[in-house]
């Protein structure tokens, strides 16, 4: 199981720098809509996510080096995005973000994919936290 958390943190890291850069290069590629309350919303995203890809990558590191701050950049990936879940899943059932289209769909895959990742960094760490500090092969 390691080995597939190393995994979902690569992922995870590679989908915030990809997302961020269609957003600033070619937006209407990844918008749900196009108005400008919703391209407000969006630009106040990248310094937190910005924080949850610092966090992915310290907890990649450490994880890998079997360091004992894998367990405090673990749960810190997972709380971050646990809140950006929350910040996109409210606001796109509040504006119906989800019944637009392509866009709407793609935007739940986004929210999903973030729930999934965040439960499953948080409960993989929790249940593992006693090898993680120790540095022993944690859910190897």
């Amino acid at each position: 199981m390691r080995r597939l958390i190393e995994i979902m943190l690569v992922v995870a890291i590679l989908l915030d720098a990809a997302y961020w850069t269609i957003w600033f290069s070619n937006r209407d590629w990844i918008a749900s809509e196009h108005r400008k309350a919703y391209y407000d919303f969006e630009n106040a995203f990248p310094l937190a996510d910005l924080w949850l890809g610092v966090a992915c990558v310290l907890a990649l590191v450490t994880l890998r080096a079997r360091r004992p701050s894998a367990l405090l950049w673990l749960v810190c990936a997972g709380s971050a995005g646990l809140y950006l879940f929350g910040m996109d899943f409210l606001y796109d059932v509040e504006h119906g973000i989800f019944t637009k289209g392509g866009g709407g769909a793609f935007e739940a895959v986004i929210v999903a994919l973030t729930l999934v990742f965040s439960v499953t960094l948080l409960r993989w760490s929790w249940r593992h936290r006693g090898e993680l500090l120790s540095g022993d092969r944690a859910g190897d």
